[in-house]
């Protein structure tokens, strides 16, 4: 499907590396006007977006002050990519409380702080659209991710509810759910491994078209997802990640 965002202005967190940057990559591509908020917005060059807000979706006053910022500096918000995150590695009692609380407040109270922000602007926006990044750890059991699964489940779980919430109001909400992707974040963990090569052998042999998830295409998704052209689309989860949520192949020769 053709997207065109000529005269939107869209928000996408976390958009300074990685998924992020696929994502504002490919928004502007298609005539966005994109604003990355950020931890690190050092590395974003001005040729990679509108303008880079350095957020921390943790803390409420600088999302409320990088929403404003984005009001008075471009005149109006339309769409909304939720996709800042961090990681956690371990089974059910491998993580202590404070870490518990940093991973689910980061990843998924993040996402209701930016949101909350930006839906008096959004409820103006004749094309509003918001995508939340959640992951194929949402809905399929992975091992040594429980806190990461809980948190990926919440923000499924928050992504049909903001749906139904707020579908009067002309907003549509949408979800990603990616597989591996080859990104600097799995490129870390695989650096971190007792076996670089391995790891990232498996890691490819456990989704079933046999390799990690391109950044690009996992942008592709959220283009589709926030675009005006999928008007009758929300409440939806899009699964980009080869076919591990749905498909059981028999093992390869």
């Amino acid at each position: 499907m053709a997207t065109d965002f000529t005269g939107l202005v869209a928000i996408v967190t976390g958009g300074a590396s990685g998924i992020g940057a696929a994502i504002t990559r490919r928004l502007r591509a298609d005539g966005a006007r994109v604003v990355v908020f950020d931890r690190d917005i050092d590395a974003v060059g001005q040729d990679d977006t509108d303008l880079a807000v350095r957020v921390d979706v943790s803390d409420d006053a600088t999302v409320v002050a990088g929403v404003q910022r984005v009001i008075d500096e471009l005149g109006r918000l339309d769409i909304v990519v939720n996709n800042a995150g961090i990681g956690a590695q371990g089974d059910v009692a491998a993580n202590p409380d404070d870490e518990w609380l940093r991973v689910l407040n980061i990843n998924v109270v993040g996402m209701a702080r930016v949101s909350r922000a930006a839906l008096p602007h959004l409820r103006r926006s004749p094309a509003a659209a918001i995508v939340n990044t959640a992951s194929i750890a949402a809905t399929a059991g992975l091992q040594q991710r429980a806190l990461y699964s809980a948190s990926k489940g919440a923000v499924l779980a928050l992504t049909r509810a903001m749906a139904a919430d707020h579908l009067a109001e002309g907003i549509r909400v949408n979800s990603v759910s990616p597989g591996t992707a080859d990104t600097p974040w799995v490129g870390r963990l695989l650096d971190s491994a007792a076996d670089p090569a391995a790891e990232r052998a498996a890691l490819e042999a456990r989704q079933p078209h046999g390799r990690l998830v391109a950044a690009d295409e996992i942008a592709d998704a959220v283009a589709y997802l926030a675009s005006p052209a999928a008007g009758s689309t929300t409440g939806t989860n899009l699964e980009v990640d080869g076919g591990m949520s749905g498909l059981r192949l028999r093992p390869r020769e």
